[in-house]
């Protein structure tokens, strides 16, 4: 994936994650780490840790948290999902809804982790919340890698029925 196309994924997913998060409020859904995840699984580790670190810099400055916190996380995040897709053949639906899920957790367990040992906050238990985030990220990334996949298709083969001569 090229840099414009990095650049561009993470700023949708930023407009997407302002956007809706005022009608998305019960529901916890992270539009950017999904775009991390997606562009690490494309493009590797490498540009899955720039993604996570200019995704998660840009939306602790939108926040009002501390800045810097959520960049790490979206980092480490960025760069373990790129590992993972360069060693794991994740080309199918339930791979990626497990990639999806597990980078939620990581991002989950880092994010408050770290929120923990600088001793700013503290979260309590929320398994089911994460749990829940984490499906539901999941199943927007699969949801996400499919249509990016058939995209190209549609548009060559509404091109190629234009192009035939009408009876």
């Amino acid at each position: 994936m090229k840099t414009a196309g990095v650049i561009l994924a993470v700023a949708a997913s930023l407009a997407l994650q302002t956007t809706l998060t005022r009608y998305l409020r019960g529901v916890g859904l992270d539009f950017v780490l999904v775009a991390v995840v997606y562009v690490a699984l494309t493009s590797g580790p490498s540009a899955g840790l720039l993604a996570g670190a200019l995704a998660g810099l840009v939306q602790d400055a939108l926040s009002a948290g501390l800045i810097g916190i959520g960049g790490l996380a979206k980092t480490v995040v960025g760069f373990l999902a790129g590992i993972v897709g360069t060693q794991f053949i994740v080309v199918h639906a339930l791979p990626r809804f497990v990639v999806f899920f597990a980078a939620t957790v990581v991002h989950a367990v880092v994010f408050m982790g770290l929120y923990a040992v600088l001793d700013l906050r503290h979260f309590g238990t929320p398994y089911a919340t994460v749990a829940g985030q984490a499906a539901g990220n999941a199943l927007i990334g699969v949801v996400a890698f499919q249509l990016v996949e058939l995209l190209p298709g549609a548009v060559e083969r509404r091109r190629a029925a234009k192009s035939r001569p009408r009876r």
